[in-house]
């Protein structure tokens, strides 16, 4: 699967947080997430492990007991079924993949 760049796609997760699907595989899904300064990220886990990159702002993220001041260029692993959430300390992009694929992020089929 390859994908072209493109402005479109996002959908709204939660307020001030959009999300699109870029490219996803039969073990990974890959997601750019948009953060607007200011919302926060509720604790919540999943049993997907997940994996990102900062691209650019900064966010404080907290996985199970620890906290981290996250900037351009850093990258974390969470565990599946591990409580994290973050405040989003100024307009951020981040880059993050899921394995197993999280159905809930695939896109909808069209018929």
């Amino acid at each position: 699967m390859f994908e072209k760049h493109s402005e479109t796609g996002y959908k709204l997760a939660i307020q001030g947080i959009r999300q699109k699907t870029l490219v996803f595989g039969e073990k990974t899904l890959m997601t750019e997430f948009l953060l607007e300064k200011g919302c926060l990220l509720p604790q919540h886990s999943h049993p997907h492990e997940q994996t990102g990159y900062l691209v650019s702002g900064r966010i404080r993220l907290s996985i199970g007991s620890e906290e981290h001041e996250v900037m351009p260029g850093d990258s974390w692993c969470i565990p599946g079924g591990v409580r994290h959430g973050a405040e989003i300390l100024e307009d951020s992009v981040a880059i993050e993949v899921f394995s197993p694929v999280r159905e809930d992020y695939l896109p909808k089929k069209t018929l």
